[in-house]
């Protein structure tokens, strides 16, 4: 396992309202990101909070281990609305294709939106992909294809960042593109880091975070980049394009 995280502050991004950089620092989560590791490692499955006979099985830990390979966790130490600390966990993205999983934080994009806004323009994306493979790829028909499906899929991409509501703590609430510091397009799996998912559960529910500290669990990732029970800092591509504002007020 890694070395606890070196510098104070792994959560950090630009904020344009108060033109400075916010951060959040990540030494005391640590520790219970270490009891997070323990727990993960002692049950095998992330739904932990619910009795074993309960358990689902697209909750299992195993396919991190697998082809599927690891994922980020993190955990934020917070004070409730009585100055209590307790702590809350998230992982990144998905997990095993599902948005929720009992004892962890939600998305910022609400599961049914997200579902209704995909599932039409998704069965159109896969029918394109059809016509696509019965089709020559040096035709002009192929690349007819190729460049419908790509508009299509980034105008779902960008209705889907619009479906992000993203909290700070001034009390504002805004779409996720009208608040990222980028003039092009989003990248993918952006908002679904596990930083911006506590923040945002902090913020709606008039909670105060302490720290955050995030890391990586199950097989590195194909680059290299990221490995078993290893600390990172906030991905600066995607979570720094809109953890300023949401650290604003803070």
């Amino acid at each position: 396992m890694d070395q606890f995280p070196r510098d104070e502050h792994r959560i950090s991004g630009y904020c344009e309202i108060c033109k400075t950089d916010h951060s959040l620092g990540s030494s005391e989560a640590v520790p219970f990101c270490l009891d997070l590791m323990n727990e993960l490692d002692k049950a095998g499955r992330i739904d932990f909070a619910v009795a074993q006979e309960d358990a689902d099985p697209a909750c299992s830990a195993e396919p991190l281990f697998g082809q599927a390979r690891g994922q980020m966790f993190g955990v934020m130490v917070y004070l409730d609305r009585t100055g209590e600390r307790r702590t809350a966990h998230a992982f990144s993205g998905q997990y095993n294709g599902q948005w929720n999983a009992p004892g962890w934080v939600p998305p910022l994009l609400d599961e049914d939106v997200f579902f209704s806004i995909t599932a039409a323009t998704e069965r159109r994306i896969k029918q394109l992909g059809r016509e696509m493979d019965a089709v020559g790829k040096d035709t002009d028909e192929y690349r007819s294809l190729f460049s419908e499906r790509r508009r299509i899929s980034r105008g779902l991409m960008r209705e889907i960042h619009s479906a992000y509501m993203v909290r700070n703590f001034r009390g504002e609430l805004k779409s996720m593109p009208e608040i990222a510091l980028t003039t092009g397009g989003l990248p993918t799996g952006t908002g679904d880091c596990c930083a911006p998912k506590l923040l945002n559960y902090a913020a709606e529910n008039g909670f105060k975070p302490v720290s955050i500290a995030e890391f990586y669990y199950g097989m590195e990732n194909r680059s290299g980049s990221r490995l078993h029970k290893h600390f990172y800092p906030s991905c600066p591509d995607k979570c720094g394009l809109i953890l300023g504002y949401m650290l604003c007020g803070l």
